[in-house]
């Protein structure tokens, strides 16, 4: 019996630990699903829904990305050589979470880059930076030093920089690029939505140890901008640049400017400054010298003004290049102020009183015009408002409406005082009485082509309106080259070979106490040649020069220059210079 109850006890308590191994079995499985299920879940859940998320995640550890912009557009001059161009540099870049040793890393960089070693250390010591530049635009010889020091956390990025192949050649006209290819003056900031190369994206790819590789990669594509032709010929611009360089040597002068135009179309053919500056090193200059002044800065211009005073006189009909005027002997009181002449004068012509360049003979030739045609022809050539060149930072000048001068205000604008002009300004206005009386609109770019040479945009020849007649055009260019005659006030900007118009000034400056000065002066020269079928017009300011101030003797000779040089350049044939001659009548005014 006891037999029988141990055999029935066994085989119950194998029954119940086996269903209980059953149980523990059918738990775990469960257990098991329900993990494998949460996994797959989240499997799922990262994979569909954070997949992008994660993607960009992990691509921040081992790529950094770039927005930069295309190779900028070529500026070639007139006969499309190369006067700024673009090329490929490398630029230096550090990964500071991927530093382990900053210190030394800014030390080793600094001594190759010759960069400041604090700075820099301060830069790659930083942990809540991921990216900084170490150093922009680096030469071949610099980036191959940083590369042989072989550290971690330093990349190689490909970029463009701007050059200027001719160094100081035009150099205020063209203007400079700063590091990141943008336009900062000149033409390089007014053309700049053209030049400017699109934006692209570039990836720079890490290793484990924040090491470049195949870096540079931009997306496909061709982003470069487009390229400018300019009326500029560089020929022509180093011609004026070298007369200019040497007038204000030798005159000690503070700087001087020239420009070069032709009279027909109003396209600058040169237009040059001095002091030079360098583009490619702008920032070793001082800023003054980077600003285009022949169409950003005013000054008073003095007896080249009486050439346009002559023009209101003949145009209103008042008076003759034969007319004559009593010059007082080189004094005459208007109120309280004395007008003098360099030399006493007494009875002159029109055209003498051009010719001689005699104060007094022109506010009395004003006088007889009348203020209200003095300015309104002085308008007509564009005096007081601006041209629409296309560059920044033009001048409208200076002159205030006629019912506000004076008697002594007027005869003071009459030859040059009390009105204040750009260097464009006066050598547009000449080039509109070599032009036969048509103003012209002055333009620097003649044409915009995009990278496959399929133009883009163009300018050519506009005119303004005429401001003179045809007539009058004739007797001031017989009045301007009897200047460069014999006795004139230009006859050091006389040439043999080519009859020459022109006209001289010199000009008090006006102090900081806003009186006129006692020794500085502005000494200008402008005019045109060959006389009957003028092909280019120059104008040369001097400023400030020393020992001499006159135009004629400090402009006169770098205007001459120009000419000669530039004429035989364009292979203009030689014409015979036959001076203008002209009867006097004697009509008292």
């Amino acid at each position: 019996m006891k037999t029988k109850h141990r055999k029935l006890f066994a085989t119950t308590g194998t029954a119940v630990q086996q269903r209980l191994i059953g149980l523990r079995s059918i738990l775990i499985g469960f257990i098991f699903s329900i993990i494998l299920v949460v996994i797959g879940a989240k499997a799922v859940y990262l994979q569909v829904f954070c997949g992008p998320w994660l993607s960009q995640k992990a691509a921040d550890q081992y790529e950094k990305s770039f927005i930069s912009s295309g190779k900028r557009g070529t500026i070639y001059d007139a006969n499309h050589r190369e006067i700024a161009v673009s090329i490929d540099v490398a630029s230096i870049a550090a990964y500071p979470q991927n530093i382990s040793e900053p210190k030394t890393t800014a030390r080793l960089i600094a001594r190759a880059l010759k960069i400041d070693e604090a700075s820099l250390y301060r830069n790659l010591n930083s942990k809540k930076r991921s990216f900084v530049w170490v150093k922009r635009h680096v030469t071949p010889r610099e980036a191959e030093q940083a590369k042989n020091l072989k550290l971690k956390g330093i990349a190689f990025i490909p970029e463009n920089k701007r050059f200027y192949p001719n160094k100081t050649l035009a150099a205020q006209v063209l203007g400079f690029s700063g590091v990141d290819v943008h336009g900062l003056e000149g033409i390089e900031f007014y053309y700049n939505d053209y030049l400017e190369g699109a934006a692209g994206k570039f990836t720079v790819l890490k290793d484990a140890f924040g090491r470049g590789f195949n870096g540079g990669e931009a997306v496909a594509g061709d982003f470069s901008g487009n390229n400018l032709i300019l009326t500029v010929d560089r020929t022509i611009q180093h011609i004026a640049e070298s007369a200019l360089e040497e007038a204000v040597d030798k005159f000690s002068a503070k700087s001087g400017m020239a420009i070069v135009i032709s009279p027909k179309t109003g396209a600058i053919l040169a237009m040059a400054h001095y002091p030079f500056f360098n583009p490619n090193t702008f920032r070793d200059f001082k800023k003054e010298l980077w600003r285009n002044r022949a169409i950003a800065d005013q000054f008073e211009p003095g007896s080249t003004m009486k050439i346009f005073s002559a023009a209101a006189a003949l145009e209103s009909g008042k008076c003759t290049q034969n007319t004559i005027f009593y010059c007082e002997n080189g004094s005459y009181k208007i109120g309280k102020d004395i007008i003098h002449d360099t030399k006493p004068h007494g009875w002159m012509s029109l055209q003498q009183i051009v010719k001689y360049s005699s104060n007094i003979g022109i506010v009395k030739v004003a006088e007889t015009t009348g203020q209200d045609v003095l300015y309104k022809t002085l308008s007509d050539f564009g005096f007081g408002k601006k041209s629409g060149i296309d560059c920044p930072g033009e001048t409208a000048g200076s002159m205030s409406p006629y019912k506000r001068w004076s008697k002594i205000d007027a005869g003071a604008v009459a030859f040059g005082q009390g009105i204040s002009v750009s260097a464009l300004q006066l050598i547009t206005a000449t080039c509109a009485i070599a032009n036969d009386g048509i103003l012209m609109k002055p333009y620097i770019v003649q044409a915009i082509m995009d990278q496959n040479g399929r133009l883009i945009k163009s300018s050519s020849p506009c005119e303004v309106g005429r401001v003179i007649s045809v007539q009058t055009a004739g007797i001031l260019k017989k009045i301007m080259e009897s200047v460069t005659d014999n006795g004139g006030t230009g006859v050091n900007a006389a040439l043999e070979d080519y009859p020459v118009c022109g006209k001289t000034g010199t000009a008090q400056k006006v102090d900081e106490k806003g009186t006129y000065s006692e020794d500085k002066y502005i000494a200008s020269f402008v005019g045109f040649a060959p006389s009957q079928n003028p092909e280019i017009a120059v104008l040369v300011v001097i400023d400030e020069p020393e020992q001499q101030y006159f135009g004629s003797i400090v402009s006169a000779p770098a205007f001459k220059k120009i000419v000669f040089e530039t004429l035989n350049y364009m292979n203009l044939p030689a014409t015979h210079n036959t001076p203008y001659g002209s009867p006097v009548s004697k009509v008292s005014a």
